[in-house]
């Protein structure tokens, strides 16, 4: 793994978990003096240039979680109504990459996103009504429910939090900022239970 995929995880002043940097966008934030704290290990010592003057090189070390002061263009539509955008990456994440009916983990291409209540019998795109599924077990149930298919759901899909799909966008999440997520998350997460 090269050490420059590591992702910074932002906050805002409050600690509300808003987004993932790279370590170029969190090292412009800490030049233009817009981290309010940081916490969590560090990640990256950047190196600048020497100042003529002074003889003192510049040095930015960027930590694994930063908090700024300046509100996020997003963070005032983070209420409880909250409903994170529906994409697969995501979806197959929050189904820890399961086909939520045969029960096998399965590779990001070797998934689809099913309805469990068809869009044919009025079902909607939504994360409450998708899951997980291999192309075969979505093939099977075809347009129908999971009752009508004969088949048993596994789990009951859910509508992720905000500091829930921060994680799920995280391509590597680091300890530190996995615990920090995880105190975000509502109690009866069941997310929860994959830390455990």
């Amino acid at each position: 793994m090269q050490i420059c995929q590591l992702q910074v995880l932002r906050t805002d002043a409050s600690g509300m978990p808003l987004e993932w940097l790279g370590y170029q966008d969190a090292a412009k934030l800490y030049h233009l003096d817009m981290v309010a704290y940081s916490c969590g290990s560090p990640l990256y010592t950047l190196r600048g240039g020497v100042n003529a003057k002074s003889g003192r090189q510049s040095l930015i070390v960027v930590h694994s979680i930063i908090a700024t002061n300046h509100q996020h263009k997003r963070s005032l539509g983070f209420t409880q109504n909250y409903t994170p955008p529906l994409n697969n990456p995501a979806l197959f994440r929050r189904d820890d990459h399961l086909c939520l009916y045969c029960g096998f983990q399965f590779r990001h291409s070797d998934l689809s996103r099913d309805h469990v209540k068809p869009l044919s019998q009025g079902g909607r795109d939504l994360w409450s009504n998708v899951v997980s599924a291999c192309k075969r077990c979505n093939n099977h149930k075809a347009g129908r429910t999971p009752e009508q298919a004969g088949m048993q759901l596994l789990a009951i899909p859910f509508t992720p939090t905000h500091a829930e799909y921060v994680y799920l966008q995280g391509r590597r999440v680091l300890s530190d900022q996995m615990e920090f997520l995880k105190a975000h998350f509502p109690r009866q997460s069941p997310l929860h239970q994959r830390f455990s």
